[in-house]
């Protein structure tokens, strides 16, 4: 039996998860609410690389070729260097793409959170500089409340946190949970204008410090960084200085490039993950999603796609007709297993690239060479099991769009 009324649904968080679920769920029916804290969709970081787990999951919502027409690495080698310069491991954009069915797309995150809002129909409410929290989680026979800063009460039937690493959701819903702790490094990123003749997409890893490079679709290159540092640390003469403290004697481009970037650019995080997971991704009637249910380290690049996967399985499961908390626990049996792994390698990944030693830099990178000589595939393999998996079946591509109300 369909509910006398309209199934109501409210996402805390207009990132990359928040908006995908809000377009998902929107597409399944819901009448959808999205409440962001900050007054602007300004997106926090430079660029993101979607994954083809990631291209999939956007299928589902009729972005997946949009991003694809973005792809800009294709049949150039690029791969992995050390701090001399000299290539460790190289392959091709196409190779990546034929060992996992799919492209590996970088764009800047301002360009696919507009794509996503543009998949917003008018239907959806955003409603910015509206910072809420989830003061009862709801439960079978009762809906879920939320409370804005102004003192404004709402209740839905369903409520999707995707409030970020620092969630208070997940906070008020699991508070003898620890939550995410620092994994021991700091990046930086920035955009960039490319240098003359411009740079093949690359890693460089070093002694507790690694390095990136990628062009994006506009020609921008996108440069990120990442040095075993203690936390809550911030750098006296600016972090365009103590990038070229750290990089400066590495192979060229990056003392140019990082001589070119203006201060104000530079984006500096501590990074933390949770490799303890939560019990569950949701409580009554709240899901957790993409940050504030499983943060990662930036090792396998899979955070804003594991964030996708987690709203189109949500939107999925989630029937506006059907029974919402039995829903979520389907929802926490699918995803939680999956993203607690991913968290796991993402770590082992991350600690590869950071390590300190010069013994164990000496043998990673001779390892890294011979692999690469042999069997230049091999480095691909770090997202066996990840890049290779498909949404559910059903899609919403086809629901008509019109602007959002905002």
């Amino acid at each position: 039996m369909r509910p006398s009324h309209t199934s109501r649904a409210l996402v805390i968080g207009a990132g990359i998860g928040g908006l995908t679920a809000a377009a998902a769920l929107a597409a399944r029916g819901w009448s959808v609410t999205v409440l962001e804290r900050a007054r602007k969709l300004e997106p926090v970081g430079a660029g993101i690389g979607i994954a083809p787990n990631g291209l999939r999951a956007l299928d589902v919502l009729g972005l997946g070729d949009p991003v694809r027409e973005l792809r800009t690495w294709r049949g150039e080698e690029g791969g992995l260097r050390s701090p001399s310069g000299r290539w460790l491991a190289r392959t091709t954009g196409d190779r990546a793409a034929a060992r996992y069915g799919d492209s590996v797309v970088l764009l800047p995150r301002a360009a696919l959170v507009e794509l996503l809002r543009s998949r917003l129909p008018g239907t959806v409410e955003l409603r910015t500089g509206t910072a809420a929290t989830v003061t009862d989680p709801g439960a079978p026979d009762r809906s879920a409340t939320v409370t804005t800063e102004e003192g404004d009460t709402r209740t839905a039937d369903l409520v999707v946190a995707a409030d970020g690493i620092h969630s208070p959701t997940r906070r008020a819903l699991f508070p003898q949970h620890p939550g995410p702790r620092y994994a021991g490094f700091t990046t930086w990123r920035f955009l960039t204008e490319p240098p003359a003749g411009g740079v093949a997409p690359h890693e460089t890893w070093g002694r507790g410090r690694m390095w990136g490079t990628n062009t994006l679709p506009d020609g921008r290159i996108y440069a990120y960084a990442a040095a075993e540092v203690p936390a809550g640390e911030q750098a006296p003469q600016g972090e365009r200085a103590a990038l070229l403290r750290l990089y400066g004697d590495w192979h060229r481009p990056l003392p140019q490039l990082i001589e070119a970037v203006p201060e104000e650019d530079v984006l500096r995080n501590d990074v933390h993950h949770m490799t303890d997971p939560l019990p569950a991704h949701h409580a009554g009637r709240v899901a957790l999603l993409g940050d504030a249910a499983h943060a990662m380290a930036p090792g396998l690049g899979q955070g804003g796609n594991q964030a996708v996967e987690d709203a189109v399985v949500l939107a999925q499961l989630a029937d506006p007709a059907g029974e919402v908390t039995g829903a979520l626990a389907h929802y926490t049996r699918q995803r939680l297993p999956r993203t607690a792994a991913v968290v796991r390698r993402s770590a082992r990944a991350s600690r590869t690239s950071m390590l300190r030693a010069a013994p164990a830099c000496a043998l990673r990178n001779a390892g890294i060479a011979v692999v690469g000589r042999i069997a230049p595939s091999a480095a691909l393999r770090a997202l066996a099991g990840i890049a290779d998996w498909r949404p559910p079946e059903r899609t919403y591509a086809a629901q008509t769009q019109s602007p959002v109300r905002q």
